[in-house]
């Protein structure tokens, strides 16, 4: 017991100066189906990675590469694709030889990322130290973006007050569908939580369903307002779906990518238009 303290302390030390270094791209995607969430990763050639303590015993599928780990008890093991194996409770460090590409099966009925990874996964202190640095540079931006949301409000005469009632009814909530997706919801510099990639985005590429059959998912609750956004909302048959307009990161060193931003005016623009064609239509 006492080797394996000392390892998970060595670990965390050798952690705490990786995160001093640039992070690769390690790109998210989580593909949900009946009572299973898929967690699949990407990971470039020449890097070294630590993962997350993983809290229980589950099934893994390595799809593509070569990686050597190194075991909680101290042991090596080299894994070349493709294969599939039991993965066992722990936190492990890789070399990766060739590109890899991992999957995670997770038995869950849970469709909220946050929620499924602090069930699965225990994250470090040194990550979360990481995360609040991250958010306190991050503040600067956020101030200007809180500054041209209220002018948002102002133009358009609308009530601050009944907005924020509104965005936090949850009363016209619905899922997604089962599919892929590579967002999550968490803490927002910009205001209370917001959503973010976890994989990559091309510009025009579908983020996610924003409105399904007059109800919001997450993508249409949690979607922050900036001044210089990076999304924005398009009608989609009759359906409402958020679409990247630049390119959109996603995780890098195991920490979560950029925010999905849309411009407020836009999406007020969008719904007024799209409740004017149902009026004309019921006349």
């Amino acid at each position: 017991m006492k080797a394996l303290a000392r390892l998970s302390k060595n670990v965390e030390t050798l952690e705490r100066e990786f995160m001093k270094l640039p992070q690769v791209d390690c790109p998210v995607t989580h593909h949900f189906g009946p009572g299973v969430c898929i967690r699949e990763v990407h990971l470039p050639a020449g890097s070294v990675v630590i993962g997350h303590h993983q809290n229980f015993e589950h099934m893994n599928i390595f799809i593509k590469g070569r990686v050597s780990i190194r075991n909680d008890d101290g042991t090596f093991t080299e894994l070349k694709a493709p294969m599939t194996f039991m993965g066992k409770p722990g936190r492990k460090i890789g070399y990766i030889h060739e590109d890899v590409i991992w999957q995670n099966i997770w038995i869950t009925d849970e469709t909220d990322v946050e929620k499924i990874e602090s069930h699965f996964l225990k994250k470090s202190d040194t990550w979360h130290e990481s995360v609040t640095a991250r958010k306190t540079v991050a503040l600067l931006q956020s101030g200007v973006d809180r500054a041209d949301f209220d002018k948002m409000l102002k133009e358009l005469g609308l009530c601050p007050e009944l907005v924020r009632a509104q965005s936090e009814n949850e009363a016209d909530m619905t899922e997604l569908p089962h599919g892929s997706y590579k967002i999550k919801v968490a803490d927002s510099n910009i205001d209370g939580r917001g959503l973010f990639a976890i994989g990559d985005f091309k510009p025009w590429e579908k983020i996610a369903p924003a409105r399904l059959k007059g109800k919001r998912t997450i993508a249409g609750r949690f979607t922050n307002h900036s001044v210089n956004p990076n999304a924005r909302m398009v009608k989609w048959n009759s359906e409402i779906h958020l679409i990247a307009i630049k390119p959109i990161s996603g995780c890098k060193g195991g920490l979560d990518g950029e925010e999905i931003t849309i411009d407020y005016r836009q999406a007020y623009a969008l719904t007024v238009a799209i409740a004017r064609e149902e009026v004309k239509c019921l006349e």
